[in-house]
């Protein structure tokens, strides 16, 4: 069942997926969020998105909740332009929102929730914290491991996964859209104590 955000209708929950625009960067490393916010859409029945906060938006119903869902399309460097257009005019609190992104010193397919913190050197988060000016913005990072010897950062995030990961890869997308849906309907310490492993 598809539900629209009508102007009177509150936000409850913003859930931000980071990730590059583009078909190219579809299956990078970089894009999990991306990936979590595009499986979520479907599985809360969003049938249309909309070009909104310099991001791609979309509006459904969880559990009586309305839960916002933004993919930013300013690439992942420049992701706080597009959240921050989304809280100011959405009026949200910090605490409203979960940032879903990739960690390179996560080993591959395990999650870490946290409520608050710095952005570990992640440049998209980064931007997030500088755009709303506070690091207590609730984030899911997702392992997506680390460079090969001789490989840099860059080149590694925008790589995408090797065949013999994407199992774990489509594993932990669904594990990663559940642990957001918990998120927003239990709050972050639920979240953590169930999904943090």
């Amino acid at each position: 069942m598809l539900f629209w955000l009508r102007r009177t209708e509150p936000i409850d929950r913003l859930i931000v997926g980071i990730g590059n625009p583009g078909p190219e960067y579809a299956q990078t490393r970089h894009n999990v969020g991306f990936r979590v916010v595009n499986l979520l859409a479907k599985q809360l029945g969003v049938k249309r998105e909309e070009a909104k906060f310099k991001g791609i938006f979309a509006v459904a119903k969880l559990e009586g909740l309305t839960i916002g869902l933004l993919k930013p399309l300013t690439y992942v460097n420049l992701s706080g332009q597009s959240v921050r257009d989304a809280v100011k005019r959405l009026n949200l609190a910090t605490e409203q929102i979960l940032v879903v992104l990739d960690d390179a010193q996560l080993p591959l397919g395990k999650l870490r929730l946290r409520a608050k913190g710095s952005s570990g050197g992640h440049k998209g988060l980064q931007s997030i914290i500088e755009a709303l000016q506070t690091e207590n913005i609730p984030r899911l990072r997702i392992g997506i491991g680390s460079p090969p010897e001789g490989v840099d950062m860059a080149t590694f995030v925008l790589s995408p996964f090797e065949p013999e990961e994407e199992n774990i890869v489509a594993e932990t997308i669904e594990i990663s859209a559940e642990a957001a849906k918990v998120w927003a309907r239990e709050g972050i310490e639920t979240a953590m104590q169930r999904f943090n492993r």
